[in-house]
C-alpha cells in the first residue's frame, strides 16, 4: 500500500483510458465538478475543488464595502425589514443609452 501524506484517505484505485481520462467517482466528484490540479516532483497529483463565479460578480469579493453592504441587505431580508424601492426599469434604459453614446463616441480604427 502507498503511504500517504497529511490527511488523504485511500478510497480506491483508477486507472487511465485510451484517452488519458480517469473517472472520480469513488472520491465523490460529480458530474460538472471543477477542480484546480497540481502536480508534484513526485508524479503526486493534487485536486482541490472551485466553484467558478460570473466575472460580474467578482466585484463583491474584491471590494470589502460592497460586500458588507450586501450582507446587511441580505440580513435586512432575512427580518423583513425592507420596503419596495418602485420601478428601476428607467435606470436600466439609462444605462443602456449611456452605453450606445460612448461606443459612437470612441474613435474607429
Amino acid at each position: 500500500m502507498v503511504e500517504l501524506k497529511s490527511d488523504f484517505v485511500p478510497v480506491g484505485e483508477v486507472s487511465a483510458d485510451e484517452r488519458s481520462r480517469m473517472a472520480f467517482g469513488k472520491a465523490g466528484v460529480h458530474r460538472d465538478d471543477r477542480y484546480a490540479v497540481a502536480v508534484n516532483a513526485e508524479g503526486e497529483i493534487l485536486l482541490t475543488p472551485l466553484v467558478s463565479i460570473p466575472r460580474r460578480e467578482l466585484l463583491v469579493w474584491d471590494d470589502e464595502g460592497i460586500r458588507a453592504a450586501l450582507v446587511r441587505g441580505l440580513e435586512h431580508s432575512s427580518k423583513d425589514e425592507t420596503s419596495e424601492g418602485g420601478d428601476f426599469t428607467r435606470y436600466a434604459e439609462e444605462e443602456h443609452s449611456l452605453e450606445d453614446e460612448n461606443a459612437s463616441a470612441e474613435p474607429r480604427s
